[in-house]
């Protein structure tokens, strides 16, 4: 069994990784840590678990007695605890980070952008950090990856999306609005074109990207298009050869909506040609591809698992 340690457990993203995990056949929790609320039952933090777990909320993470460490944290948070407790941390002890800290590359840090449509590879052999993308970012990667691999972003990428409220809002803020967020200076974008650069050592090109939040609780609609003159179904060959391998993006002939991934951790692609343009339509559930899910995909890439135990999840689309 690989043994799990959460820090930050009372977030909402540490609520959807423990679902997860406690139905997880190869895992067993041992901690979840907080620095609040130390001692309370997690059912009584998290909905939907009651029955499942009898997990108490501790103050400090014990690295000794696990495998793998969650980091739920925000903007900044994870490079503080990495400081705090580098020389706790056992060098065989694996980190998933869900903040956004570690997503860019740099010397200070050695964790790998855990998208495994791109960096899979790295991930089985010998990998012991991994720093999650963000919903939007990963998103609009899978979208472009087929195109970066065949050296095809020579223009400039023009996206729109529109996501759940974020994470931690309230539901009055966004009941019923719509509003644009971070429009064309979103922080995910250098994520994307360091992601494509992989593929493309020439890419250059802008990414026009207008993200939204809209009033429902989860999913993320993105559609990004560009200047191409390839035939349709060569295309959509190319998207295929490239997500043959892969366990949660499948291209589809029909339009794609929210409902169509909700609770699930595919990501599913829509791939249309208006005159010289072609546009790719991908959903995702933010709260499960864009984040608890798309961790418990690395884990298990980690320690050599299949890549979908653990999450073949009923959808809830009707």
């Amino acid at each position: 069994m690989i043994k799990v340690g959460i820090v930050n457990a009372t977030t909402p993203v540490a609520g959807e990784l423990i679902r997860i995990l406690i139905n997880h056949p190869d895992v067993e929790i041992v901690w979840v840590q907080s620095s609040q609320d130390v001692g309370m039952d997690v059912t009584h933090v998290h909905q939907g678990i009651t029955g499942e777990t009898q997990l108490q909320l501790c103050s400090e993470p014990a690295f000794d007695c696990v495998d793998v460490v969650f980091l739920c944290h925000s903007q900044g948070s994870s490079i503080a605890f990495m400081n705090r407790y580098r020389d706790q941390l056992p060098p065989e002890l694996r980190i998933i980070d869900l903040s956004p800290d570690f997503r860019l590359p740099g010397d200070e840090h050695d964790f790998v952008y855990g998208l495994s449509e791109l960096n899979r590879k790295y991930m089985v052999h010998d990998c012991f950090h991994v720093a999650c993308p963000g919903a939007f970012a990963q998103t609009l990667e899978i979208a472009l990856l087929p195109l970066a691999k065949n050296l095809m972003l020579n223009t400039d990428i023009h996206v729109t999306a529109i996501a759940g409220r974020a994470t931690g809002t309230p539901p009055s803020r966004h009941s019923g609005n719509v509003a644009i967020e971070h429009a064309l200076s979103s922080p995910q974008v250098p994520e994307v074109e360091q992601a494509l650069k992989q593929l493309q050592l020439s890419f250059n090109s802008n990414i026009h990207f207008v993200p939204m939040r809209a009033g429902f609780d989860r999913g993320l609609l993105m559609a990004a298009y560009v200047k191409c003159n390839v035939d349709l179904d060569v295309l959509r060959q190319l998207y295929e050869d490239y997500y043959d391998d892969h366990n949660f993006v499948f291209i589809v002939d029909r339009p794609v909506c929210i409902n169509d991934v909700l609770n699930t951790n595919k990501c599913l692609l829509n791939l249309e040609r208006t005159g010289d343009k072609f546009l790719i339509t991908a959903v995702i559930d933010d709260a499960m591809k864009g984040s608890a899910g798309n961790a418990v995909h690395c884990m298990n890439l980690l320690f050599g698992l299949h890549e979908r135990v653990g999450l073949i999840a009923k959808s809830s689309a009707f």
